[in-house]
């Protein structure tokens, strides 16, 4: 063979060993799975985000357990965790957190996982393998979860009670109350039904609100039937209290009135339910007549998906619940900005929580489901469904009253519910502990402290928007507030300081509605002399309002009106919530 065949067959033979082996390299890597970048936990969130592999990841590092329910306000969270266990090239790997998510929809069981964890903790043990290091609750049921919980630590020592450190995201929609169409029109004809849900679960405190908010009552005991008041039909879960309602299901209960017993019973059916999403469908399409009466679509702050854990062991690994943090929070970031991010967890819901959302549905369903949906019922008539929201860093730091101008939301509704449990059930809860007791904003601060604030794969705050030209039509509630002015002036009462703080509090719950505040006037005088006072009554709450918090109350939220001395009401201001004019 002569100098130039020798070359070339040298060069020939080179390629295809080049080709081979690049063959063998790429045959080992799954076709689904991105290639990890170059630095473990070099990560760009939103359009720039790498989608995890399938493969286990960081197995070097201790295993962190997560109890959480089947929710689609945790997609963030999957995402950053690629699948049950944190996955190779996922962000709780780059961020140093061998995350292990654990479903779980009972909260006893998380209650005493949370318990297992702690004494394992206490008997010596620097990363227990029993329990839980973290779990999620709904932030209107926290309280009374919370209350329950430190009882039973505080007798481990005070360093191991649980805190809230952050939220994975929020209900945007998904719990509701369905009833009559009359209902809506008139709230009051609500009074002696009886509707189908889960007792002090979020669904039914959704409801419990919208009785507040109209000044209607609510009967606590779930065997009895008051005619003044609505009644409950109590079942185990969401899905059972649709069932209840497809079913025309009825009982014959003992009447009472004022909380008394009558001696007479009556049949009573289920007219109504409060559920979330899988329920909602089953109940609309199964036997339908129902329409939302409200929901976390107005009550935006009611039901934050809140990340607790215990003191002494997150302060033991601040970097771990640090680097969690900012794994979610740029997970979030990626599903609110990058579709394929959010199908993507979507398909990490799927086989996390089966067939849970709608039987055969798959990654279709949660994808669908993560946003408010409009769809008619077996009757024709419109019925919203679905609509969650994952939390990052923006969203967090609004929440927890950290954002400029902004309120602590979750303290307003952690009383706030915290307050309907001990008002109706006080052998159940006698009190429950101040928020400042159970909350530790220090770990969100430290990674705010890092992570950009702005940026084009960073997402904004999710906050609602509000075109004050436009007046609320579709009203969720309508309320005569006792606030105290001083007669003839638009001066509030030193006594009128906690009818505001309550009024405060109820609107930052509803943080997605507008508000019209009604003014009036009392006593004789001209009809011009009213019309003014009632309209510089109601422009003094507008304000007030508008300086306790800005980033709550923005341009357009609330609407002022005068009615002067006509259309007398037995309060000197009524508030209207709803949703005409807010997005």
């Amino acid at each position: 063979m002569n100098r130039t065949l020798l070359v070339q067959a040298t060069l020939v033979v080179a390629v295809l060993a080049a080709v081979f082996f690049a063959a063998r390299h790429f045959a080992r890597r799954p076709p689904d799975e991105s290639v990890p970048p170059p630095k473990t936990g070099a990560r760009e969130p939103g359009r720039g985000f790498v989608l995890p592999g399938s493969r286990p990841g960081c197995g070097h590092l201790p295993e962190i357990r997560f109890y959480h329910p089947a929710w689609d306000a945790q997609m963030g969270l999957l995402l950053a965790n690629g699948g049950p266990r944190a996955t190779e090239g996922s962000l709780m790997c780059g961020h140093g957190v061998n995350l292990k998510l654990i479903r779980e929809d009972d909260p006893g069981k998380t209650r005493e996982a949370l318990i297992a964890f702690a004494r394992e903790l206490k008997s010596g043990a620097a990363q227990p393998t029993q329990g839980a290091a973290f779990v999620t609750v709904r932030g209107d049921v926290s309280a009374t979860f919370l209350k329950s919980l430190n009882d039973a630590l505080r007798r481990l020592g005070p360093e191991y009670t649980a805190r809230v450190v952050g939220a994975a995201g929020s209900s945007r929609g998904e719990d509701q109350l369905l009833g009559s169409p009359e209902w809506q029109r008139k709230p009051a004809a609500a009074k002696g039904a009886l509707v189908a849900g889960v007792p002090r679960e979020s669904d039914w405190n959704v409801a419990q609100k919208w009785l507040g908010d109209n000044g209607l009552c609510n009967n606590p005991d779930e065997k009895t039937w008051d005619p003044g008041c609505l009644n409950w039909a109590a079942a185990p879960d969401s899905v059972a209290a649709a069932e209840k309602y497809v079913a025309n299901h009825c009982e014959n209960r003992p009447v009472v009135q004022n909380g008394r017993r009558t001696g007479v019973r009556k049949r009573v059916c289920v007219e109504g339910v409060a559920t979330s999403t899988p329920g909602g469908l089953l109940a609309a399409r199964k036997r339908g007549g129902l329409v939302t009466l409200v929901s976390t679509r107005e009550y935006s702050a009611q039901v934050p998906g809140v990340i607790l854990g215990i003191d002494k062991w997150m302060k033991d690994n601040r970097p771990i619940v640090e680097g969690l943090l900012q794994a979610l929070f740029e997970g979030g970031d990626a599903v609110k900005i990058n579709p394929a991010a959010l199908r993507r967890a979507a398909e990490i819901s799927a086989a996390v929580y089966g067939d849970d959302g709608e039987p055969g549905a798959g990654p279709d369903f949660w994808e669908k489901y993560s946003s408010a949906q409009t769809e008619r019922d077996k009757l024709g008539l419109l019925v919203q469904l679905g609509g969650s929201s994952v939390d990052n860093l923006a969203d967090n730091l609004l929440l927890f009253g950290l954002a400029p101008g902004s309120a602590n939301l979750f303290a307003a509704t952690y009383t706030a519910f915290g307050d309907v449990v001990q008002r109706q059930y006080p052998d159940l809860l006698p009190s429950y502990d101040p928020v400042e007791e159970i909350l530790d904003t220090s770990y969100l601060q430290a990674v705010a402290a890092r992570m950009p604030s702005t940026s084009a794969t960073v997402a904004a705050a999710e906050t609602p928007t509000f075109s004050a030209g436009e007046p609320v039509r579709n009203v969720v509630s309508r309320r005569a507030w006792n606030i105290g002015f001083e007669t003839g002036r638009a001066t509030f009462t030193p006594g009128a300081e906690r009818q505001m703080r309550q009024l405060l509090r109820d609107l930052l719950v509803a943080n997605a509605a507008a508000v019209e505040v009604h003014g009036h006037a009392e006593g004789a005088g001209s009809p011009e002399a009213g019309a003014r006072l009632s309209g510089e009554r109601a422009f003094a709450v507008k304000q007030w309002l508008e300086r306790q918090s800005p980033a709550n109350f923005p341009e357009g939220r609330v609407r002022v009106f005068a009615h002067g001395r006509q259309n007398p009401v037995t309060s000197p201001v009524e508030i209207v919530i709803g949703t005409a004019g807010a997005s």
